[in-house]
């Protein structure tokens, strides 16, 4: 059997199709989410659904310790899972911007410190986080999603220098569009905050915006091809960026000044 991997969001877009893809490739796959239900279909491919809340301490550490008991080690971490609030800083609550932090860093992070210590034993590993274009560049209304990806880069960045003589890899993903259900939860969630409010005809604008990208999404069958690529890299390399318009936007970001590349985003917002 090959490495044993853990794939968290594995209910549903990016996550199961990587967790799919790399048990159609011949690793011991174990796919995480607090929807159980939704994974029962993944058992076909001989993937493991294990249920998984990665806001809970004994969540986290109960499917640790299980996957461990039954294949010994966590070869690859797959951190996927991740929320998608979107709504103007003024209108969204602090309570749903720290449940979005939890989420998508605490959460991140708690799950490597649980799966260091046999990586380090073991002299292997590869921890693959789920960062974002938006870990680059940032829209409107995007505030708090941004803040959480842009932490999930420079976390990685940190860590990759920590681990690196333990044998243990840290890469970075930078999906763009990509179809999930997480475009439409968030499009929704943006409106409910920020429909109404003094941001209303902005809020209106990213929406329409963000079904463009929804229709124009990539299938996540490119993410997790690019994870593959990742994990089996001799040397990988630090980012990896794929999907609908990633290279694209970070070549952009990468060439023109703060202001020119605001300008250029707000010309999208008509």
């Amino acid at each position: 059997m090959g490495k044993t991997v853990l794939v968290t969001g594995a209910s549903a877009g990016i996550g199961k199709a990587t967790a799919i893809y790399l048990a159609q490739n011949g690793y011991n796959v174990y796919g995480a989410a607090r929807r159980i239900k939704k994974m029962e279909d993944l058992k076909g491919y001989g993937i493991k659904p294990i249920s998984l809340d990665v806001t809970s301490e004994e969540s986290l550490a109960k499917c640790v310790t299980q996957i461990l008991g039954e294949a010994g080690s966590i070869d690859i971490l797959v951190n996927n899972a991740g929320s998608g609030y979107y709504g103007a800083l003024e209108d969204m609550s602090i309570s749903d911007a720290k449940y979005q932090m939890e989420v998508n860093v605490f959460g991140v992070a708690r799950l490597i410190q649980l799966v260091l210590p046999t990586m380090r034993k073991n002299n292997f590993g590869k921890i693959v986080n789920i960062s974002s274009v938006g870990g680059k560049v940032t829209l409107p209304m995007g505030g708090w999603y941004h803040a959480s990806k842009f932490a999930i880069e420079g976390l990685s960045d940190a860590l990759r220098k920590e681990v690196k003589s333990f044998g243990i890899d840290v890469i970075v993903i930078e999906p763009g569009g990509t179809k999930s259900e997480m475009i439409g939860l968030g499009t929704d969630y943006l409106m409910k905050v920020s429909g109404e409010t003094s941001y209303g005809q902005l809020a209106k604008a990213v929406s329409k915006m963000y079904a463009k990208i929804e229709k124009d999404a990539a299938e996540p069958i490119v993410i997790a091809k690019l994870i593959k690529e990742g994990i089996e890299a001799k040397t990988p390399k630090t980012r990896y960026a794929g999907a609908s318009g990633a290279k694209v936007m970070l070549f952009f970001r990468k060439i023109l000044s703060d202001k020119q590349f605001d300008k250029m985003v707000m010309s999208k917002m008509n």
